[in-house]
C-alpha cells in the first residue's frame, strides 16, 4: 500500500470520554495544527474545539466524510466515535448503524486515500461462553448488540488490511476510567461515577453488584496504548491487529467501593443492580495482554491505589 494522502491527523468522536483526551496528548506530540478534531456535536467552548482546528462531521456521511480527509489533508484517523454499551442495548439500529456503518465509512476512505486507520474494540467481544481470564484468541460470542457491533469491527479491519493493504489497528478497551470528561453510557460508567459522587455527597448507589469484577484502566494507560500501538513499526503489528487485548486492573465494584471509602471520609455505598449487571455478568474478569506485551512492549502503569489516588486529586483540582 502506497503511502498516505496526507500527513495530518483526523479524530472521530472527539468530544467523548477517549476523544477528549486523546486530541489533547496528539496535539501535544505532533502540534496543535496537525491534529483535525470532529465530532457531530456543536461545543464551542469545549477544549478540542478551541485548542486546533475542529470540523461538524458525521460518521455515517461518507461524503462529507471523504470531503474533511482531501481538504484537511488527512493521513491518519483515530475512528473513535461510537455509540456506548448501555446506550447501545437501548437503541440497538442506531448503534449499529454508528459503530457499523460509521467504521465502513472510515476504512473505504481509509482504502482510496491510503490512510492509517486506529479503530478501537472493546472487552465486550467477549461472551459469556469466554474464559473468565480472557486469552487473545478464543471464541467471540458476545450477548449484547454493542458487543456484536464490535467484533464486526474487528473482522472489518483484518479484512482490510487482508485485501486492500489498510494499516488498521485497534485494542480491545476495558472499562476506562477518568475525571477530565464524563463516562459515555457504558457498563462501567459506575467505576468513573463513584468518585464524582462520592466528593458531592459522600454517597453512591452502584448499578452492579459487590462482587462484580471487571477489567478496568485509568485513562492515562490507554491513551499510551492507542498511541503505543500507532507508533509501533507496521512489521510488529500481528495477527490481533483488530483488537488487542490490553490489561490494566482488574477489581470488583465492593473493592473499589472500599478504595474511595479510605479516602473520602464517612463515605457509604449501596449496592443496585440493574439491567447493566447481566452485562457485566458476559463479561471476563481479568485480561491476557501477553500478545499485546510481546509485539508493541505494552505495560499499564496504574494500580488501583495510584488509580484513587489521582481520580480524587484531579476531581478536587
Amino acid at each position: 500500500m502506497a503511502g498516505a494522502s496526507g500527513n495530518r491527523i483526523l479524530v472521530t468522536g472527539a468530544l467523548g470520554q477517549i476523544g477528549t483526551e486523546l486530541v489533547e496528548a496528539l496535539r501535544l506530540q505532533h502540534g496543535k495544527d496537525a491534529v483535525v478534531a470532529s465530532d457531530v456535536r456543536d461545543l464551542p467552548d469545549h477544549s478540542c474545539v478551541t485548542g486546533g482546528p475542529y470540523r461538524h462531521l458525521s460518521v455515517i456521511d461518507a461524503n462529507g466524510f471523504d470531503k474533511v480527509v482531501r481538504e484537511e489533508e488527512i493521513g491518519t484517523v483515530y475512528h473513535l466515535a461510537a455509540i456506548l454499551s448501555a446506550t447501545g442495548e437501548k437503541k440497538p439500529e442506531l448503534c449499529e448503524r454508528i459503530n457499523v456503518g460509521g467504521t465502513i465509512t472510515v476504512l473505504e476512505a481509509a482504502r482510496k486515500h491510503r490512510l492509517r486507520v486506529y479503530a478501537p474494540s472493546s472487552i465486550a467481544v467477549f461472551g459469556p461462553d469466554a474464559p473468565k481470564h480472557a486469552p487473545q484468541v478464543c471464541s467471540l460470542n458476545p450477548t449484547t448488540i454493542y458487543g456484536k457491533t464490535k467484533v464486526t469491527g474487528e473482522r472489518l479491519a483484518m479484512n482490510y488490511w487482508k485485501q486492500y493493504g489498510v494499516d488498521v489497528r485497534g485494542i480491545r478497551y476495558p472499562g476506562l476510567i477518568s475525571y477530565r470528561s464524563p463516562a459515555g453510557g457504558g457498563t462501567t460508567d459506575y467505576a468513573v461515577d463513584i468518585f464524582h459522587a462520592a466528593l458531592e455527597n459522600g454517597h453512591y448507589d452502584c448499578f452492579v453488584k459487590a462482587e462484580t469484577r471487571l477489567p478496568m484502566m485509568y485513562m492515562d494507560d490507554a491513551i499510551r496504548a492507542t498511541i503505543a500501538l500507532m507508533d509501533a513499526p507496521i512489521d510488529s503489528i500481528g495477527s490481533a491487529r483488530g483488537g488487542y487485548n490490553i490489561s490494566g486492573i482488574s477489581f470488583t465494584a465492593g473493592e473499589l467501593a472500599d478504595a474511595v471509602a479510605a479516602r473520602v471520609p464517612d463515605f457509604t455505598c449501596d449496592f443496585r443492580p440493574d439491567v447493566r449487571q447481566e452485562y457485566a455478568d458476559s463479561w471476563p474478569d481479568s485480561i491476557d495482554d501477553s500478545m499485546a506485551q510481546s509485539d508493541w512492549h505494552w505495560k499499564a502503569d496504574y494500580d488501583l491505589n495510584a488509580l484513587c489516588d489521582a481520580m480524587i486529586s484531579g476531581l478536587k483540582g
